[in-house]
C-alpha cells in the first residue's frame, strides 16, 4: 500500500484527507467493509473502484477540473452526435455516457441541444485524438454517437446578416413560389 499512496503527489487536499481517515482506520470498520464489498459486488466492479467512488461522492464540491484541461478556462468546440430525440436520448443519459468513455468532466459537457436525428454539444478542445476516434464508434441505445468536430459558423454569420439586408435579385421573374406550383 506504501507504493500505491507514493503515486498520488502530496496537497494539502491529501494530507487533511489522511489526517482524517487515520483515526478511522483505527476503529473497527467490518460493516462498512461488508457493505462496500456487496455494493462492488452488485455493480460489478472492484471494491478499489467502488471505494474511490464514495470517496468522490463523499468530497466537498470544488471546481470542476476536467480530465481532458487542467485549466480554468477551458476552450470548447461544438460537435455533432448522429444521436436525437428519435433515438430515446436524454441529456443525462448522454452526458453519462461521455463521461464513461472520454473521462470528460460531467460539468465540461455544454449547451446540449438535442434534435431530431441529432444533437450538437461543446466538448472541451483539448480532447485527445484517440478519444475522438473511440468516440465515434461509442453507442448509445443501438447507434453510434458518429461524433464530427462542428467548424466555427461566426465568419458565416456575419456575411449572411449582410447578405440578408441586401434586396433579392429580382431579374428571373420566377418567384420561389411558382417555381412548384404545376
Amino acid at each position: 500500500m506504501n507504493n500505491s499512496h507514493k503515486a498520488i503527489e502530496p496537497s494539502p487536499k491529501t494530507e487533511l484527507l489522511k489526517d482524517r481517515l487515520q483515526p478511522l482506520l483505527a476503529n473497527c470498520l467490518d460493516s462498512q467493509r461488508t457493505q462496500i464489498q456487496t455494493l462492488a459486488a452488485e455493480l460489478g466492479t472492484d471494491v478499489l473502484s467502488c471505494a474511490a467512488a464514495l470517496l468522490y461522492l463523499a468530497q466537498p464540491p470544488t471546481p470542476a477540473i476536467s480530465l481532458m484541461e487542467p485549466t480554468s478556462t477551458i476552450k470548447m468546440v461544438r460537435y455533432r452526435l448522429d444521436v436525437g430525440s428519435q433515438h430515446q436520448i436524454t441529456e443525462e443519459s448522454l452526458k453519462k455516457v461521455l463521461v464513461e468513455e472520454s473521462g470528460v468532466d460531467k460539468n465540461n459537457i455544454n449547451n446540449i441541444n438535442i434534435r431530431g436525428l441529432y444533437t450538437l454539444i461543446d466538448l472541451p478542445d483539448s480532447m485527445p485524438a484517440d478519444i475522438f476516434q473511440h468516440l465515434k464508434t461509442v453507442e448509445i441505445n443501438q447507434r453510434p454517437l458518429a461524433i464530427k468536430r462542428v467548424k466555427s459558423r461566426f465568419k458565416k454569420r456575419s456575411s449572411l446578416h449582410r447578405r440578408r439586408s441586401k434586396p433579392r435579385n429580382t431579374n428571373s421573374g420566377i418567384n420561389a413560389g411558382d417555381q412548384h406550383a404545376d
